[in-house]
């Protein structure tokens, strides 16, 4: 499987279309899936499961009379540290891949998935990327405006399965005061190309979900062939 991506880092604003693009990821056949995104069979290290369990852990602390570690009574994070946590916990995540089985990037694709936001959101969040994830890794940007992000982002939101990675949702206060700026576009100003991250030269390619186009497979296929055919041209030449 040398003709592929072996790590992914998908990244937008909340609700941009990440999930929907891992979803017509998993339903396309592997190999058909190779020749048209090169990218093989693949397992996703999404860092929404640990933000989900830094609530449930305030929970039980409060639940017992303790007071809270990470979160104040709004469920906002008390240190912005926890952004760099996550991350933290991605790169773990990925070195146990690569730990249990040496030949894992050989086989398959790892995609990274996270939003970010704030005046150094990706900036700080690609410095704080393992070299193992860098040096493998190309990055596919769902692009949306803020506006749009806040719209499905409330459409999504079914609140029996609040914790769930397709459905959660955040109340629009919080999507202000987390996600209504982020730097992507200073960092990566073109639709594609390479940047340069504690030189490691990282491909990207950008990916415009607005008009949408993840609701629709037919659309959302052409999109990807786009998105992966560009990002390909890049990354090939550097591995």
């Amino acid at each position: 499987m040398a003709d592929k991506i072996q790590t992914v880092i998908l990244i937008g604003r909340p609700a941009a279309g990440k999930s929907e693009v891992i979803d017509y990821l998993k339903k396309t056949d592997v190999g058909q899936r190779l020749e048209r995104f090169h990218i093989g069979p693949f397992e996703e290290i999404d860092d929404f499961p640990f933000v989900w369990e830094t609530f449930e852990i305030d929970s039980i602390y409060e639940k017992y009379g303790k007071p809270r570690l990470f979160t104040d009574d709004k469920l906002y994070f008390k240190d912005d540290f926890m952004w760099t946590l996550f991350l933290e916990r991605i790169n773990l995540e990925f070195e146990k891949k690569l730990r249990y089985d040496e030949h894992y990037l050989d086989n398959n694709t790892a995609i990274i998935e996270f939003s970010r936001g704030g005046e150094r959101a990706y900036r700080d969040a690609f410095n704080t990327l393992s070299d193992a994830i860098l040096s493998t890794a190309g990055i596919v940007y769902i692009n949306v405006s803020y506006q749009e992000s806040v719209r499905k982002n409330r459409r999504r939101f079914k609140p029996e399965q609040a914790d769930s990675i397709l459905f959660h949702s955040l109340p629009d206060e919080k999507m202000e005061f987390y996600y209504k700026i982020n730097d992507f576009e200073q960092i990566c100003p073109e639709k594609s190309g390479v940047i340069e991250v504690r030189g490691h030269k990282v491909p990207y390619s950008v990916f415009d979900n607005e008009p949408e186009k993840t609701n629709d497979p037919e659309k959302l296929g052409k999109a990807l062939d786009q998105v992966f055919d560009t990002l390909w041209k890049h990354y090939k030449p550097l591995h």
